[in-house]
């Protein structure tokens, strides 16, 4: 069973969360706007909208899976951070400055070799336990 949380974890960190913060973090850069919830969704999979002025024109573009703002209802305002060249890759500011990203993967990838080396530690500790407990009772083994 911990062996399967551990490769859970440690796929879910590996697969999603990393490249995500990694895809954020390349966003850091990228052109400031105002903008506002044009349609209200799973944020965190790529579902919620956003409307903004990017060189000119209007712009209707999902927020980066992991960028949040579902807590906002439509038509409600943010600042996003959008790729000068593509528009259409835009996140909240707030996720690509605070890092959160990064610390969910990392401490995802920290869960995962935690599991990893519960049964190792199990074991160690029940070998010690044994050691001491033969010990206490004045019999060899």
């Amino acid at each position: 069973m911990w062996l399967g949380l551990a490769l859970l974890l440690g796929a879910l960190s590996a697969l999603v969360l990393t490249p995500q913060a990694r895809h954020l973090r390349s966003l850091r850069d990228g052109i400031r706007a105002d903008a506002t919830i044009h349609t209200r969704g799973t944020c965190t999979l790529g579902r919620c909208k956003v409307v903004f002025e990017a060189q000119g024109r209007t712009v209707v573009a999902a927020l980066l899976p992991g960028s949040g703002g579902s807590s906002h209802p439509v038509g409600a305002h943010l600042t996003v951070r959008y790729r000068a060249d593509d528009p259409q890759v835009v996140a909240n500011a707030a996720d690509v400055e605070s890092g959160m990203a990064t610390l969910l993967a990392a401490s995802t990838g920290a869960g995962a070799v935690f599991f990893l080396l519960l049964p190792a530690m199990k074991t160690a500790a029940q070998a010690v336990g044994g050691r001491t407990g033969a010990a206490g009772d004045g019999r060899r083994r």
